[in-house]
């Protein structure tokens, strides 16, 4: 649970003090964006935040190194293990229909959002077929029992459309409150039918030598370490969403909305509500860390080998890419800028630098691209591409995209070496 996880680490912040969730959480996280922030009450409850904003962090909660982490993502997505059914949860000892959720810590992060949102919930749904889908959605709280949730059309708004077009309600259960290995395997994008329950499970087995456990809950799995979980229904019908700040720091429209019934709750002893900061560095890991595979392993098919993938924070981990590889042809840069939009259509802007260059350290990448890039000759520019919708200069999700390749041409290596002792 997270209390347990959160004594482990020894940045953590105590905030004793009592602290409105109305703006006041998002001033703490803000001051202290890469350390975690416990809070010890918020309106009554407990709250934490910034939890997983850094690749060191949640590295070592893995058991593995910064560097190492993108592939135990990747092996986990190439691999899902299956999970394993027990017969209690923790959350399963305080369960209630009489609740409200203008009475819980769900924070109003900025001024002009719609409303208080869940950031950092999972929906779990399973379809006709026995299909567990588990995803992240922001759901902007409206009143006592109800939310808009944001449904982009991939794998839960399918189900949801399904159920819908025939009147009917979609049973979910949404869960709060997640270590780390669950929270990656929820922002990974699969085919459909690859349930991300099954790749957290992974994830377990590779960090902690064992299998993710959940319990049936009337039907649904739901993770055993979850702090609260509620039973809901998502609906066909459409309400108002937003406005809602989104990863880049900027602003989200106003749009139509299924609407979400919650039913019952659960919840742990002594909980804590997981507080996610929209545009944080927590957001940006969540969102980030799990393309970098899809990065790797796009670029890893026309560059034989490729060392590591980086989605920078400057880029909110999301627009903009560092990939080091080792060339074998000269053309492989390029190549490899390309691959990496393919992998990813959201970037907007990638740098691809030799072996010898530490893609975590933004003083050496530039100095990459200060020694060996050259505008005229490796300059890489998309026109008019599918982009991020996420991007605000973005005209209708269409952007140019542009790679930067500075590695060392070929012929001339030795000319570009660095000196050393």
């Amino acid at each position: 649970m997270l209390r347990e996880i959160l004594q482990t680490f020894d940045d953590l912040i105590v905030i004793k003090e009592p602290v409105s969730k109305e703006l006041e959480v998002t001033r703490y996280l803000l001051k202290y964006r890469d350390r975690p922030v416990l809070f010890e009450d918020v309106d009554g409850w407990r709250v934490a935040g910034n939890i997983w904003s850094t690749r060191e962090r949640i590295a070592r909660f893995l058991n593995t190194s910064r560097e190492r982490l993108m592939h135990v993502v990747a092996d986990a997505m190439e691999n899902p293990a299956p999970y394993k059914i027990v017969e209690s949860a923790p959350f399963l000892k305080n369960s209630t229909e009489d609740f409200s959720l203008l009475e819980l810590p769900v924070p109003k992060y900025y001024p002009k959002d719609g409303g208080p949102y869940f950031t950092s919930a999972m929906v779990i749904a399973k379809d006709d077929n026995g299909f567990v889908n588990m995803s992240f959605h922001r759901m902007m709280v409206r009143d006592e029992k109800t939310v808009a949730i944001r449904l982009v059309p991939r794998h839960l708004y399918a189900m949801w459309k399904d159920r819908a077009e025939h009147g009917e309600e979609l049973d979910v259960r949404i869960v709060v409150g997640n270590p780390i290995h669950l929270l990656l395997a929820g922002a990974t994008s699969t085919a459909y039918g690859i349930s991300e329950l099954e790749i957290a499970s992974k994830l377990s087995e590779l960090a902690f030598g064992r299998p993710v456990k959940v319990v049936d809950l009337n039907g649904i799995p739901v993770p055993v370490e979850s702090e609260f979980v509620f039973e809901a229904k998502i609906t066909p019908e459409l309400v108002n969403e937003g406005p809602f700040v989104d990863i880049t720091g900027t602003y989200d429209y106003v749009r139509k909305q299924p609407l979400v019934v919650f039913e019952r709750m659960y919840h742990v002893d002594n909980p804590i509500f997981h507080a996610l900061l929209p545009g944080g560095y927590e957001h940006f890991m969540l969102m980030g860390l799990p393309k970098e595979p899809q990065i790797y392993a796009s670029v890893k098919r026309v560059v034989p080998k490729v060392h590591g993938v980086r989605l920078t924070e400057g880029g909110a981990m999301w627009l903009h890419a560092v990939v080091s590889i080792t060339k074998q042809h000269d053309g492989d840069g390029k190549n490899a800028i390309l691959a990496a939009f393919a992998g990813h259509p959201s970037l907007k802007h990638v740098v691809v630098v030799d072996e010898d260059i530490d893609i975590y350290d933004d003083r050496d990448v530039e100095w990459a691209i200060a020694t060996r890039f050259q505008a005229d000759r490796d300059l890489v520019i998309v026109p008019n591409a599918r982009g991020s919708s996420l991007d605000p200069s973005a005209e209708r999700s269409l952007t140019a995209k542009w790679g930067i390749d500075a590695t060392k041409p070929l012929d001339r290596k030795e000319e570009f070496e660095r000196a050393k002792l």
